[in-house]
């Protein structure tokens, strides 16, 4: 029968340890998940804009996205750049020259006059886009 002493048990008790402790590291993954999932919608726009609720569930925006807002008092804006009506077909058709993608996202005030929206959509389809989204609120069912 062989004993040993508790010395001889352990190898090398101060060698360094070589497993690497995953936990902290999904933890941190965690919380930026969730960061980036709060503020992605909020860097959607860069006006003030109440938007129609819908109950439909609502699409997925891309990275390299043009949202076209329309506020209230029916001025245009293209990433919070003001665009004068009168030019904003060319303006569009500058910036879809190049582009592989030619999909745009409208968002419009609810209280913006209709011929508003329609002018921005008949502006884009005369500026090559193919295809284009309206922007909503999803609206939240209520508990029962």
């Amino acid at each position: 029968m062989e004993f040993k002493t508790s010395t001889e048990d352990h190898e090398d008790d101060s060698g360094v340890m070589a497993d690497i402790n995953i936990v902290p590291l999904v933890d941190v993954m965690l919380v930026l998940l969730i960061i980036f999932m709060v503020t992605a919608p909020l860097s959607i726009g860069g006006i003030s804009i109440n938007l129609p609720v819908s109950k439909a569930r609502s699409s997925q925006v891309s990275e390299n996205r043009v949202v076209l807002s329309i506020s209230v008092k029916g001025e245009y804006f293209l990433e919070k750049i003001g665009i004068p009506a009168e030019v904003l077909e060319t303006r569009l058709a500058e910036i879809y020259q190049n582009r592989e993608k030619k999909e745009i996202y409208i968002r419009a005030d609810k209280s913006v006059v209709y011929e508003k929206v329609v002018n921005a959509m008949s502006a884009a389809r005369m500026a090559g886009v193919t295809k284009i989204s309206m922007l909503t609120e999803a609206k939240i069912p209520a508990r029962k």
